[in-house]
Order: C-alpha cells, then sequence, then structure tokens
C-alpha cells in the first residue's frame, strides 16, 4: 500500500502532465491543421522536421508527458478493476513509462535527426 503522500504527488504529478499533454494536443492540432490546409505532403513535413530541433523539443516534451501520464492512470485503473497492488503494480506502471518514453523519443529522434 502507498502512503498518502506518495498517492498526492501522483495526484500532482497526473494533473501536471494533463495540463502539458492537453497544451501538446492543441498545438499538435493546429500544426497538422497547418500543414493539410497549405497541401504539404507528408515527405515535404519531413524535410521540415529534418533538424528542427524545436519541434523535437516540443515532441519530446509530449512524449515524456505521456510516460509520466499513462502508466500512473494505468495503475488506478489496475489497483480499482482487477485488485492489482502493491510493488509488481508499481514495476508494471514504471515499465509501461520506460517504453512510452523508449519508443516515443525514439519516433521523435527518427523525424527530427
Amino acid at each position: 500500500m502507498t502512503s498518502a503522500i506518495t498517492q498526492a504527488r501522483l495526484w500532482y504529478l497526473q494533473r501536471i502532465s494533463a495540463m502539458l499533454l492537453a497544451l501538446c494536443v492543441l498545438v499538435h492540432l493546429a500544426v497538422m491543421i497547418y500543414a493539410v490546409r497549405g497541401g504539404l505532403s507528408a515527405a515535404e513535413i519531413l524535410g521540415r522536421t529534418r533538424g528542427n530541433w524545436f519541434f523535437g523539443g516540443f515532441y519530446a516534451v509530449f512524449v515524456l508527458a505521456c510516460a509520466v501520464h499513462v502508466p500512473i492512470g494505468l495503475a488506478t485503473i489496475a489497483a480499482e478493476w482487477l485488485g492489482w497492488r502493491g510493488r509488481s503494480a508499481g514495476m508494471a506502471a514504471i515499465l509501461c513509462g520506460g517504453l512510452i518514453a523508449g519508443m516515443g523519443l525514439r519516433a521523435v529522434y527518427g523525424v527530427v535527426a
């Protein structure tokens, strides 16, 4: 069982990451609409993102916010629906966050580098 302080920290982390995600989704949608309305192809979009570390930084923040937000939610769902608590649930959540971060940052690197 986790302490009340740990629960409060996780609650705050999830809320802060949710705020970041909301902002990132809005910016991402705006960029997509701009690109589509401008008639850009996928190749042209990739051409513009190559070497653009601003976009890389933005999407890295997006990925890291997901890597924080999702595992906390999954751990809560697993505890409430499946009764899965304790160290194994925490480790599964950490593993999930690591997978999201690793795969997401690899994708960002592939688009930018």
